[in-house]
């Protein structure tokens, strides 16, 4: 970028922290519905999406709630909840039809290209697990969502379904598992770099990689000074921007907690790493056509849920086990190890101490975690593979997740697994924090995010008409009308070749 460049566009319109896919999504959003609008983009990797947004950083699966077992609780009077199942899976069907509409529109040319269809299937083994996954089934099918969704017990059936899950299984041992054809792979670093390619080529957006947004301060007339480092070149910039929103992965909270906006007080993160065993052997890949979920261990987090996962990762298949879990003090990938050290706030010491009081047991998990040795994970991996041999997979970093962890008035303090969205009450500013479902749920998010914060405008009959253009059946509820969610699900289907 030429200093002529930031002269021009010194004051957008907006301003995007991060290039991921929840900032890409929101920009090109925003372009469709006000194609006048002034973006600047600020990422301080040389890349775009390599973070949280990789393929290979725990964003690979199209999270829809088929397989994930974290998402159905069993209560303690034995009956399952399915009710966050239920969501999530509506915000993944309003997401296909964003993506649909990219395919439309032609701003993505080839749906091929990021989404490919692969069964979700839950596996669990032992009297209780199988109880309780036939429980989590007869639940689920009962809503429109999961029509469809096959359960079995019969090894003949599940050995045609999984061949590498069920040989080599004892044959006295009791499983279970479910299955729904509809899931599909979800390649998020490519679609982001898709977005991005797209954005870069209209009129009055600008991204600068290699450029750290350093400080956010409010201005008198209520924009925001917010101030650029080029990593390249050491040099500094000064903008004012009408509206900031924070994507930066894990690096939001340290920009929103500088934000100063009364809504940031008392949020905190706790941050967990993870690893991928990486199948090597072409032949093993090619036998296994599944995301295989099962349960997670008792106080571990929900982005260490054991999985044998096939990806398309740049037009191929790949075979990935994981995420083992770890603890670092970094917020980001490439981050600092003083993060999390940096995060701590006289506003938001005492819920993370409440929070990290209440949850010991994740703190030992993530202990053994981090001290397991390679036979360890290849003994967990053969839970799943009983099979597997070590020289068949190879060790590879997984992403970097912060937790969030906010006031609670009766705990003082709680950890939460999902994704908070913090606004501004006059809506000029807003910070994605936290993680699961994260890229799946991203363009519902975007969209809860766009009526917060531009709220004069949304509800222009221009824009809705855009909005329900982008995605028809917004304004709707996909969850209580099972019709308009079949046929929005047979719409998208056909239009992202699912089908």
């Amino acid at each position: 970028m030429t200093n002529t460049e930031y002269i021009q566009n010194a004051e957008p319109d907006v301003v995007l922290v991060g290039a991921g896919i929840m900032s890409a999504t929101l920009g090109v959003m925003l372009k469709e519905l006000q194609p006048n609008l002034t973006i600047e983009i600020f990422e301080r990797l040389d890349v775009m999406a390599a973070e949280s947004s990789d393929a290979m950083n725990n964003a690979g699966t199209g999270h829809s709630a088929f397989c994930e077992l974290n998402y159905t609780p069993q209560l303690q009077d034995g009956t399952v909840d399915i009710s966050k199942a239920i969501k999530i899976a509506e915000q993944f069907e309003v997401s296909k039809e964003f993506w649909s509409f990219l395919i439309d529109k032609q701003i993505i040319r080839s749906p091929k290209s990021f989404i490919t269809p692969v069964p979700h299937m839950s596996f669990v083994w032992g009297e209780e697990n199988v109880s309780y996954l036939q429980k989590r089934y007869e639940a689920l099918v009962k809503n429109h969502f999961f029509t469809g969704m096959e359960y079995s017990e019969d090894k003949v059936k599940l050995q045609d379904w999984m061949p590498l899950v069920m040989e080599g299984r004892k044959p006295n041992e009791k499983v279970s598992a479910n299955r729904m054809d509809l899931g599909t792979d979800v390649n998020f670093g490519t679609l982001t770099n898709s977005l991005f390619d797209y954005l870069k080529k209209q009129p009055g957006v600008n991204l600068h990689l290699k450029h750290e947004v350093r400080d956010l301060t409010r201005n008198k007339d209520q924009r925001w000074n917010v101030r650029v480092k080029d990593l390249a070149t050491g040099e500094k910039r000064k903008l004012k921007a009408k509206f900031v929103f924070i994507g930066a992965g894990g690096g939001a909270i340290h920009l929103l907690q500088k934000s100063g906006i009364p809504e940031s007080r008392g949020f905190g993160g706790f941050p967990v790493s993870g690893q991928w065993l990486v199948c090597n052997n072409p032949q093993v890949i090619e036998r296994h056509q599944a995301k295989v979920y099962g349960k997670a261990s008792v106080g571990s987090p929900p982005m260490s849920v054991p999985h044998l996962d096939t990806r398309m990762i740049n037009g191929k298949k790949s075979l990935l086990f994981g995420p083992y879990a770890g603890f670092s003090t970094r917020f980001l990938k490439n981050g600092s190890l003083w993060d999390l050290f940096g995060s701590i706030k006289p506003g938001n010491i005492f819920p993370m101490m409440k929070a990290g009081i209440d949850n010991i047991p994740l703190t030992k998990y993530l202990i053994a975690q981090v001290t397991q040795s390679e036979d360890d994970r290849l003994a967990a991996l053969r839970d799943y593979f009983p099979n597997a041999k070590k020289e068949d997979w190879e060790l590879d970093v997984a992403g970097q997740r912060v937790q969030v962890i906010k006031k609670d008035p009766k705990r003082g303090g709680v950890l939460e697994f999902g994704t908070e969205v913090v606004t501004a009450a006059d809506g000029s500013i807003s910070a994605l924090l936290g993680a699961s479902p994260g890229a799946s749920t991203s363009v519902p998010i975007m969209v809860q995010l766009i009526e917060r914060c531009f709220k004069a405008q949304v509800t222009t009959p221009e824009w809705q008409e855009k909005l329900k253009s982008m995605i028809p059946s917004y304004g709707q509820s996909l969850s209580k009308n099972a019709q308009l969610a079949n046929e929005t699900r047979e719409r998208t289907s056909k239009a992202l070749q699912l089908v």
